[in-house]
C-alpha cells in the first residue's frame, strides 16, 4: 500500500519510527516531512498530507503531531480525508469500519511507539464495511452549511 507520512516537530522521532517499520512491512511510504526536529507549524504538514490523499498519491496517511489534535484538524479541512485521531487499535478499525477514514492521526506526546504500531495495523487492516455507513460517510464530503 502507499502511504503518505507527516508529522511536525514534536512528532519527527515517531514518524521516522512507524516509516521504517511500515517500509519494513513492505509499504510504500511518502515521507512528507519534516525531516528535522526544528520547529515547523503543523498546519502545513497536514495540509500536504491531505493534498497527497486527496490527489490519490498515497491510498492512506498517517498525521503526528504532539497531541494529534492538531493536524488531524488540518487535514480535516480537505473535504477529501476523513482523518481520526485515536490512541488505541479498537478506534483505529472502527475508524476503518465506520467511517472509511483515510488518514490516522497519532499524538505521539500522548501515544508511545508500540501502541502507535498497534494503530497503524488496525488502521491498515481493516475494510470499510460500506452499507449503513455509506451514506453517512458520503455526508462528510459534502456538509451542508
Amino acid at each position: 500500500m502507499k502511504i503518505a507520512i507527516a508529522s511536525d516537530h514534536a512528532a519527527v522521532d515517531l514518524k521516522a519510527e512507524l516509516a521504517g517499520w511500515l517500509r519494513a512491512e513492505g509499504h510504500e511510504v511518502d515521507d512528507l516531512g519534516p525531516a528535522t526536529a526544528d520547529r515547523v507549524d503543523y498546519p502545513d504538514f497536514g495540509y500536504k498530507l491531505a493534498a497527497a490523499v486527496a490527489s490519490g498519491a498515497a491510498e492512506r496517511g498517517i498525521a503526528l503531531c504532539g497531541s494529534g489534535i492538531g493536524i488531524s484538524i488540518a487535514v480535516n479541512r480537505n473535504p477529501a480525508c476523513r482523518c481520526a485521531l485515536v490512541s488505541e487499535p479498537l478506534s483505529a478499525a472502527l475508524a476503518r469500519e465506520h467511517n472509511d477514514a483515510n488518514v490516522l492521526a497519532l499524538g505521539a506526546r500522548l501515544t508511545g511507539a508500540d501502541m502507535a504500531r498497534a494503530c497503524v495495523t488496525a488502521f491498515l487492516s481493516t475494510q470499510f464495511g460500506g452499507g449503513r455507513h455509506s451514506g453517512r460517510v458520503e455526508k462528510l464530503s459534502q456538509p451542508a452549511l
